[in-house]
């Protein structure tokens, strides 16, 4: 059946000139709030905020973000609410279409006027903040954004930008609503190897109980791997019980990796499925589009939606007619038939879930936060004051029919495939203080999480738990399986241990080769004789670190497995055991080549190749080998690197240059009173003019964490500044 697709043109002149039109009664309002609000920026350029209400929290809290990086506010917002090309162009609006697909303006409004009314205080604060900010900053030029309104945060409620959303491909969404292109199941079934090559997104987080301190007090580790920049520290206090401290996605208005005095809580993305796909019978009746659902036919959802994109300096505007069942929008196509994606959508309470989440005491108050049920994209690793640890493997979990795959796309005219309402929290994997005294999770299986106290994989459907054991989850059993008296400095120490065990078996494997082959490449020998006496461990000086970073990642791009072998761990132990020495050799001959024709040998230290650089506060990062930058010893989580440094060049540079990986940091030490100790890579500012744009970043390479100044007299010892919105 063909689809129905009005698309419309229209040319508008972009105008260089910014306009407001905020009121005078606003800008009064927005004055009045200021004079609630104090904020004290530490010595390393960290905003404290303090409100009278959480609302002027918030509205500090915006603003002091925005004094920060303000292109990264307005970024996230603009491809959240689906004005991504009015930025970046065309290409752009299959981003668009998504986000509006699944909520459009209209709906966002709607939405926001069914929360409580704190809720919408707090999100007018956001909003009023972020506008006060460009009512005192005119020389701040948006890219489009000139208004920040209340509904905003409908549609970026969560904390990891993206979440469920871009799991959706947008390249499935142009060949459906742009190009009028079905995929073949056989295609919608092929391995994206640039997804593949990609430096793993993920984290780590531990909980360690009293049991295992040298204090008695229980400990958490916060470990996000993201993009660097991607989240800025501060700490919101309120008069009305807030006092939060961690890191937020920049342009939301709660902490999302964080602590308070008592409660600590650390997010890993989650395998668990929460996404499904639903094949659609769609057919005209009656020159309706209908779909079939069991006996009967309902009518398709039809709905239009204008997007701006640019185009040079122009302005021109594409109108898309997009389609949804009860199962969600149609996103592609699978053999000619429809294919509708349903995803965890409830914004309103998704909110509520991330804000209270900051303001809990203990583990119980914790726990009755997580009925909420609405953290779809994540796990929870936890710690309070008490002494409680605990993990929740994932939150949002759809109750589904166990005859049916729904890795794959299915039937959804068939009402069995249907969700049927959502897992209790009780029915979903949880540990609670385990009898080891830890819980680990790297993004890894949750069957390994406490040792022999972890949940077991028949307890359980697949689709609670289709996460695979990785390198950095089996280092990180190795290191906690061990632990006792453990101070603060040393659960830094141990987040930064170096040992790689993605070598185990392809390094010695090519050793082995080596020495078996009847004739040796003598130009190899030297280089054999390196990762003969290879430690396995990552530091600037290590020459073995350097041939074992490109070895793998030929092995991961150019050698061959058998059908039956997948995964990266199956495949490490396979090509290190079972497959051919000349062939083993064969591609540490072409890594040799590489290390030769890029830095004039093989012999070259680690940290000459991987470096730490920031020139730009842009958004997407530029590297220069002729400018400085600093010598790193961390490497990629794909080998198993807790402290998970993410590397590649640029298209004119053979050094590689850090740019994903462990971003903020902390350790967090719960009792009488809070400890804990916290670092950003690079710093706290946007700005290359700022003492703040790259200050930590040698503290970064070294792992000399800062201490975090939660207690105001400690704050204010160590402040740099404390002024009120609109006075700096």
């Amino acid at each position: 059946m063909k689809k129905l697709l009005l698309i419309a043109f229209l040319f508008v002149a972009c105008s260089p000139a910014i306009t407001y039109d905020f009121t005078p009664e606003e800008i009064a309002r927005w004055e009045a709030q200021a004079e609630q609000v104090t904020v004290i920026r530490d010595n390393f350029g960290v905003p404290h905020i303090y409100g009278k209400t959480d609302a002027d929290a918030v509205f500090g809290m915006l603003y002091t973000q925005a004094e920060d990086d303000f292109p990264r506010v307005e970024r996230n917002y603009y491809w959240a609410i689906g004005r991504l090309a009015e930025v970046q162009g065309e290409e752009a609006l299959y981003s668009d279409l998504r986000a509006r697909m699944y909520m459009t303006i209209d709906e966002a409004k709607a939405q926001y006027e069914t929360a409580p009314e704190w809720l919408k205080e707090l999100c007018q604060a956001y909003a009023d903040g972020l506008n006060y900010y460009l009512y005192t900053h005119p020389e701040v030029k948006p890219e489009t954004i000139t208004r920040f309104e209340p509904w905003f945060p409908m549609f970026f409620f969560e904390g990891s930008i993206g979440g469920d959303i871009e799991r959706i491909r947008t390249n499935r969404i142009k060949d459906f609503y742009g190009e009028g292109e079905s995929m073949t199941l056989a295609e919608y079934d092929e391995v994206d190897m640039l997804e593949v090559m990609e430096e793993p997104k993920g984290s780590n987080g531990f909980a360690i109980s009293g049991d295992l301190t040298e204090s008695g007090n229980a400990m958490l580790l916060i470990n996000p791997h993201t993009s660097f920049y991607f989240r800025g520290e501060s700490q919101v206090v309120s008069e009305e019980g807030l006092n939060a401290y961690g890191a937020t996605t920049w342009g939301q208005f709660f902490i999302y990796q964080g602590f308070n005095e008592n409660t600590g809580w650390m997010h890993t993305s989650t395998r668990v499925d929460f996404i499904d796909e639903f094949v659609e019978e769609v057919d005209s009746v009656d020159g309706k589009l209908m779909y079939k659902y069991g006996d009967e036919w309902r009518d398709v959802e039809v709905k239009d939606v204008t997007l701006k994109y640019r185009d040079g300096n122009r302005v021109k505007e594409k109108e898309f007619t997009f389609y949804r069942t009860h199962h969600g929008p149609i996103t592609h196509s699978i053999d000619g038939k429809w294919v509708a994606t349903k995803i965890n959508w409830d914004p309103v309470n998704a909110l509520i879930q991330s804000y209270t989440r900051t303001k809990k005491k203990n583990l119980s108050e914790f726990r009755e936060m997580m009925d909420i049920r609405r953290n779809s994209s994540n796990n929870t690793v936890f710690a309070d004051s008490e002494g409680n640890i605990a993990y929740y493997h994932g939150n949002f979990v759809p109750v589904r029919d166990t005859r049916f795959d729904y890795q794959r796309p299915v039937d959804g005219s068939d009402p069995a495939t249907d969700w049927q309402g959502l897992h209790t929290v009780d029915e979903v994997i949880n540990i609670i203080n385990p009898g080891n005294g830890w819980v680990q999770n790297c993004n890894s299986t949750p069957f390994t999480a406490a040792m022999q106290y972890s949940p077991k994989k028949e307890d359980y459907p697949f689709y609670m738990a289709p996460d695979a054991e990785n390198y950095r989850g089996v280092h990180a059993v190795s290191l906690l399986k061990d632990v006792k008296n453990l101070s603060l400095d040393g659960l830094i120490e141990l987040a930064h241990d170096p040992y790689l065990p993605a070598f185990e078996e392809i390094v010695p494997g090519l050793v082995e080769a080596y020495d078996a082959v009847l004739v040796q490449d003598e130009s190899m020998k030297e280089a054999i004789e390196v990762f003969r006496n290879w430690d396995m461990k990552t530091n600037a000086e290590s020459v073995g670190m350097s041939l074992a970073h490109f070895y793998g990642l030929e092995i991961l791009r150019n050698a061959e497995f058998p059908e039956d072998v997948r995964g990266m761990m199956d495949q490490f132990a396979w090509f290190g055991t079972e497959s051919a020495y000349e062939v083993r050799l064969e591609h540490f001959k072409n890594v040799l080549t590489k290390l030769e024709d890029d830095f004039g040998s093989w012999n070259t230290q680690w940290g000459e190749i991987n470096r730490f650089q920031r020139l730009t506060g842009d958004m997407e990062s530029d590297f220069d080998d002729s400018k400085p930058s600093l010598p790193v010893g961390f490497t990629t989580g794909r080998w198993g690197a807790l402290a998970a440094y993410g590397a590649v060049p640029n298209d004119n540079t053979k050094r590689i240059y850090g740019y994903r990986g462990n971003s903020f940091v902390a350790a967090v030490e719960f009792g009488d009173s809070l400890k804990a100790k916290s670092i950003l890579a690079g710093g706290q500012s946007g700005d290359p003019d700022s003492p703040h744009f790259f200050d930590q970043a040698q503290m970064y390479i070294d792992a000399e964490w800062k201490d975090v100044l939660f207690y105001r007299e400690h704050v204010e010892a160590n402040a740099e500044e404390t002024y009120k919105p609109g006075e700096r």
